[in-house]
């Protein structure tokens, strides 16, 4: 989870490393918290589009969905990304 204490923390590392540089604890703490701020992000990028349909005629409406590994493969041999 995102927090100001974290993005606050992100922002003071960074200018500390263009300043004066920073410790090996400082560098791998600000890689931690890169990466929960990142991991978020992707997060949540994720949910929001795995809530987008796209509908191209009413009756057809396509639901944008993770790829799993049991999709059927297509007529080609590829695998679909899409719930039909």
């Amino acid at each position: 989870m995102i927090t100001a204490q974290l993005i606050q923390r992100i922002n003071i590392l960074a200018k500390k490393k263009k300043g004066s540089g920073l410790t090996p604890e400082e560098t791998s703490e600000q890689s931690k918290l890169r990466r929960i701020y990142l991991d978020t992000i992707r997060g949540r990028l994720t949910q929001s589009l795995e809530q987008i349909e796209i509908v191209d005629d009413p009756k057809h409406a396509v639901t944008i969905i993770r790829e799993k590994e049991d999709h059927k493969p297509l007529i080609d041999g590829t695998k679909t990304k899409y719930k039909h």
